[in-house]
């Protein structure tokens, strides 16, 4: 039996991979189609019905943003990984792999939608890396309060209007080194974080990585 360069060739969670990026390929469709949305749109939604609302759809990082998460986190080899936003565990399963590979540290990730939080964990035990892996279902504001750890590596992937204040109730926690990783930049609501991110008063060193809807690559100073 060969075995495996590195977790992300590991057959169980390669295929996993494959299969939910097929399936969020079709995020558009499934988006247009529910019959979960009010009349008056996500606009009328707090943030518990947003997530019900869009359980269906996976709204993942795009692959070249899940490996450049696993070479991160190899380089820097964190002990503590905190994720903002899991959703079906595609981002979640490309730092888990990469803790593993490592052979010391953990990854906490948060998901509202309970649908998603099942499904996600169902995968993880699948391709080995509960034991890795743990997630915290309900508002991130709320249960990443309790965390009573350094956080060493942040990914920030979930409500985009909520990148700020996560950041902001973790920074207390945040040692100089601590890579700071945000997905979808270029949407407008992520605005008010990178206004924060990119002021070098506010102690980071800050660059756009170009990947699909963009990426921020802060380190905490």
């Amino acid at each position: 039996m060969t075995v495996p360069a590195h977790t992300l060739a590991d057959p169980r969670v390669a295929s996993a991979l494959a299969r939910m990026f097929e399936a969020a390929a079709d995020d558009e469709i499934t988006a247009a189609r529910s019959a979960k949305l009010p009349s008056s749109g996500w606009q009328s939604l707090d943030s518990q019905e947003l997530a019900d609302a869009a359980s269906d759809i996976y709204m993942p990082i795009s692959a070249d943003g899940g490996k450049l998460l696993y070479n991160l986190v190899r380089s820097t080899r964190p002990a503590t990984v905190v994720e903002f936003g899991t959703s079906y565990g595609i981002s979640a399963l490309h730092l888990g792999a990469a803790v593993r590979d490592n052979g010391h540290g953990e990854v906490i990730t948060t998901e509202m939608s309970r649908t998603k939080v099942r499904a996600a964990r169902t995968t993880f035990t699948e391709t080995g890396l509960d034991d890795l892996i743990t997630v915290w279902e309900g508002n991130a504001l709320q249960t990443l309060a309790e965390l009573d750890r350094p956080v060493d590596f942040l990914f920030l992937d979930g409500w985009k209007d909520l990148y700020l204040p996560v950041l902001r109730s973790l920074e207390p926690l945040m040692a100089p080194g601590t890579l700071v990783i945000a997905d979808d930049v270029e949407f407008s609501s992520v605005a008010p974080y990178l206004d924060h991110i990119r002021n070098p008063a506010n102690g980071y060193e800050s660059v756009k990585f170009p990947v699909e809807d963009g990426l921020e690559i802060s380190c905490r100073l």
